[in-house]
């Protein structure tokens, strides 16, 4: 199966860059090219890319809006942030509208060819430690969603177990082991999560247990 891919960046020479890296590979192809936010949100709805490869600082329509509005109304389209900053304030809100990851410009090829396939495959990029540092830093102090809170009284005492363990950036074969379940069982459990929850993928399993308090900024559960 081809990933369809939608590069998003103001600067030419870098979205030929990214082009060429991804138009080498037999499972990846470039559908398009947008330098600005609003002609990624045009050519997300027209073109229905499996992913949307999305720099956030652009003129006009930024990343952070134009991600957004594809998260929201192009369902099949996941967003994969690109960014030079790994603490960056407009990563984390681009995380919260929805993008499933993000990587920085400086990564290496291979880097960025693996983070397209997770991400397209249906799972998200919590980038070790970086991710997860970044969540916890823009988390630090702000105030608890009722909302949020109010919705993990839908999960099983076992969901609300799984859902700690994928936000402390545990894989499914280390959350099987530390509970003693077969992985298939595991990945039925977070998905039932994610149903439930209405998240896209692991990145906003992670958000949403901070953002209602199942886990504190240090990473650790509240009790």
């Amino acid at each position: 199966m081809t990933i369809r891919v939608l590069v998003v960046d103001d600067q030419a020479i870098v979205r030929a860059g990214f082009a060429a890296i991804l138009d080498a590979e037999v499972d990846m192809t470039v559908v398009g090219e947008a330098a600005d936010g609003d002609a990624a949100v045009s050519m997300a709805a027209e073109l229905a890319p499996d992913l949307v490869l999305m720099d956030i600082r652009m003129p006009g329509m930024d990343g952070l809006t134009a991600t957004r509005l594809i998260t929201r109304h192009s369902g099949r389209s996941r967003v994969l942030v690109l960014t030079t900053f790994d603490l960056d304030a407009y990563v984390y809100d681009a995380l919260r509208a929805g993008a499933s990851g993000f990587l920085l410009k400086d990564s290496e090829p291979d880097d960025l060819l693996s983070a397209i396939r997770v991400v397209a495959s249906g799972d998200g990029v919590l980038a070790p430690a970086v991710t997860r540092r970044l969540i916890a830093a823009f988390s630090q102090g702000a105030p608890v969603h009722a909302e949020a809170a109010g919705a993990v009284d839908c999960l099983t005492q076992r969901e609300h177990e799984i859902l700690i363990l994928v936000a402390t950036g545990l894989s499914n074969a280390e959350i099987g082991a530390r509970l003693g379940l077969a992985v298939g069982t595991v990945k039925v459990h977070v998905s039932a999560v994610l149903s439930k929850l209405a998240l896209r993928d692991r990145v906003q399993a992670t958000i949403f247990a901070y953002e209602s308090g199942l886990i504190r900024p240090s990473g650790t559960p509240t009790a």
